[in-house]
């Protein structure tokens, strides 16, 4: 018999997190059947020998070389026999109830699509982790900190009834539940998005496809955020709004995806001259990141 969830982790590098996540899985006592995918993006450290035997009913996918978030997890959807599909990163900790939450909601409307999770910090604070599509006018508002000036760009989810489960846009892929026969129909994530918007895009197909997308706040996860990606700081940064760039010129077209370049060109150098003038002031070596990290982007936006 089939198990009702796959759930699905792609790791690289991240071998005591990866091991907190399985733990958190099986002690957070599913309530539903569910089989656990691991696919590993060529890791250095132990994580396979650890991991499969201390676990060794999941299933290892061991890749020869890292092929991106968006790969990786298609590969485990490909095996997947669930009928529903949780997209766990392993930098997560799962709490109780947090997967038959997402799969109680899921289950209650046959036009829901996919659901995420409620991602808190280890210290309990909220995460901000739905947002509206990215569109020209949204990223040119957050790109200047217009914000607080112009309203309904972002979601004001520090606000939202903890109770109440919402409609959104986009979810991040921390922890996302599928519903694997929407996934048929619109397809897997794109393979072009190397690491992020990779999710992002997927929202937005899901949603012109007519299928609804919701936040559960009973399902709560603990996120420790991007530790595959903190290795390499800069690199990430540029691959960021490189794949912005890509979903922009995939939905937008290219008349839209020029002038969000040209945004980022003049948001860019705002950042690189006001890093400046704080330079001249106090040594910091976030502003230095900063300021390395937007002078990189300025140098590679036209070839993206």
């Amino acid at each position: 018999m089939n198990p009702e969830i796959t759930i699905i982790i792609v790791s690289y590098n991240v071998q005591v997190l990866l091991q907190k996540c399985i733990d958190s899985i099986f002690a957070s006592k599913i309530r539903s059947s569910f089989e656990i995918i691991v696919v590993d993006n060529a890791s250095s450290d132990e994580s396979e020998e650890l991991i499969q035997k201390r676990y060794p009913q999941i299933k290892w996918i061991q890749n020869q070389e890292n092929k991106g978030f968006a790969a990786a997890n298609n590969q485990g959807i490909r095996l997947a026999k669930g009928a529903y599909i949780w997209l766990l990163n392993p930098d997560t900790e799962v709490t109780p109830e947090a997967l038959d939450s997402l799969k109680h909601v899921i289950e209650g409307d046959s036009l829901i699509g996919a659901c995420g999770s409620k991602l808190i910090n280890q210290d309990g604070s909220l995460q901000i982790s739905c947002y509206p599509f990215p569109t020209l006018g949204r990223e040119f508002v957050r790109m200047f900190h217009l914000e607080g000036l112009i309203p309904n760009t972002r979601y004001p989810m520090d606000q939202w009834d903890s109770h109440k489960i919402y409609p959104v846009d986009n979810l991040q892929g921390a922890s996302l539940l599928l519903r694997k026969s929407a996934l048929e129909e619109v397809g897997y994530l794109d393979e072009a998005f190397f690491v992020y918007t990779e999710e992002v895009d997927l929202n937005y197909r899901l949603k012109k496809a007519g299928w609804k997308i919701y936040w559960v706040p009973n399902s709560i996860i603990v996120h420790h955020g991007g530790q595959s990606t903190k290795q390499n700081r800069t690199p990430m940064f540029l691959e960021l709004y490189k794949t912005k760039i890509q979903f922009f010129r995939k939905h937008y077209g290219k008349v839209i995806t020029t002038l969000y370049k040209i945004v980022l060109y003049f948001a860019s150098m705002t950042r690189i001259v006001g890093g400046g003038i704080m330079s001249l002031i106090t040594k910091s070596a976030e502003n230095q990141t900063m300021m390395t990290n937007y002078n990189s982007l300025i140098k590679n936006i036209s070839i993206y």
